[in-house]
């Protein structure tokens, strides 16, 4: 008799499984049933996103958490990922790795600018001052070369990871015809987060360059010895990393709420920081992972492709793109991270019988006319 029950416990399982599967796909039938008796006119009934975390609802999530919840979005829409980080990611990439559009010369021009304030502010010339102007103006003739760019492929990747995760939650897959449709509507909201974004960020570079002058001439007026000026310049580049970090967070979750929910520029800068009061912490290793990540990339493409080479450079031939490669999927990574940042603090202070509203994904099936997420 036992070994009878052991030999069909097996089958009895899998027809449980079976079971479920009717289930779900009665439940499925259901609802198309009912948006042909509307005559498809009228929005579906919001569907709840399921997190793929364990217990399937959403919670405070710490970093390592979020990353978790991350590849498993990845490996369960992986073609639409990949889709996105060809098409959109990989290009912009390529050209910001390899500089291709800066010119040369006026980065050199610029690099001494920089020092020159640098020493008339008191501060050494010292070999970390040198690198660290010769890198703000390379990341300065960087992002105004390639802003066209950052316009259309870069933030277009943005929202289509939005899009990606947003239908990956809903158990879609990614409809890129579908995803095109609605682009178009929300294109405008978007770019406007976007020159907002560029403002606070190139505001807040303004107002450290700023502080770094005035706190470097009130220690020089107050006759402070050159060697120690560093010092105190060090504590203001600290100061300003948290708040630089911050500030890109902030910026990082505009871009995902104006693609999700119907605000756009200092709206959704607003609506980004009440978000994430509570959960800065996570935010800011959040930043922290994706820039180490990048940095870490950046430094072996200027040290391989850029410096080295074997023999007759071949070694540029395999190293330069499998270097994009990865860069990219760190991109990739650092923007479906931001974007479930945004579920989870948002899904996180709600009440868990509120329902979420309707979804980009959702209005973009359902009504070429409504995109709003409620």
């Amino acid at each position: 008799m036992d070994e009878s029950s052991e030999i069909r416990s097996p089958k009895i399982e899998l027809q449980c499984l079976v079971d479920t599967e009717e289930e779900k796909n009665e439940e499925e039938e259901k609802v198309l049933v009912e948006l042909q008796r509307n005559g498809g006119n009228q929005t579906p009934t919001p569907r709840r996103r399921k997190s793929f975390c364990p217990d399937h609802e959403f919670h405070s999530l710490n970093a390592l958490e979020i990353l978790q919840e991350t590849i498993r979005i990845l490996r369960y829409n992986s073609s639409g990922f990949m889709i996105i980080a060809a098409l959109l990611i990989c290009p912009v990439c390529a050209v910001v790795l390899s500089n291709v559009f800066v010119d040369q010369s006026v980065m050199k021009r610029l690099t001494i600018r920089l020092l020159l304030v640098a020493r008339s502010s008191g501060i050494p010339l010292r070999p970390l001052v040198k690198v660290s102007c010769q890198r703000v103006a390379e990341m300065t003739l960087s992002a105004i070369f390639c802003f066209p760019m950052y316009m259309t492929l870069s933030l277009l990747s943005k929202a289509a990871i939005v899009y990606c995760v947003d239908a990956t939650y809903l158990r879609r897959k990614f409809d890129l015809f579908n995803f095109f449709s609605s682009i178009f509507k929300i294109w405008k909201r978007l770019v406007i987060t976007y020159m907002w974004v560029c403002m606070v960020v190139a505001g807040v570079l303004a107002l450290f360059l700023l502080l770094l002058v005035a706190v470097c001439n009130v220690f020089t007026i107050f006759g402070c010895p050159s060697h120690l000026i560093i010092y105190p310049a060090l504590g203001v580049g600290l100061v300003f990393s948290v708040m630089f970090a911050n500030a890109i967070i902030i910026c990082n979750l505009a871009i995902v709420i104006s693609v999700l929910e119907v605000v756009s520029g200092p709206e959704a800068l607003l609506r980004s920081g009440v978000l994430i009061r509570g959960q800065t912490q996570v935010g800011l290793l959040i930043f922290l992972g994706s820039t180490i990540g990048m940095a870490f990339v950046e430094g072996l493409f200027e040290h391989r492709v850029k410096t080295l080479s074997y023999g007759d450079g071949s070694s540029r031939i395999w190293e330069g793109p499998l270097l994009v490669i990865v860069y990219s999927f760190v991109v990739l990574i650092d923007s479906m991270m931001s974007a479930v940042f945004y579920f989870t603090c948002r899904l996180s202070n709600i009440d868990t019988s509120e329902e979420d509203g309707h979804t980009l994904v959702e209005a973009a099936a359902s009504s070429p006319v409504s995109l709003s997420v409620q």
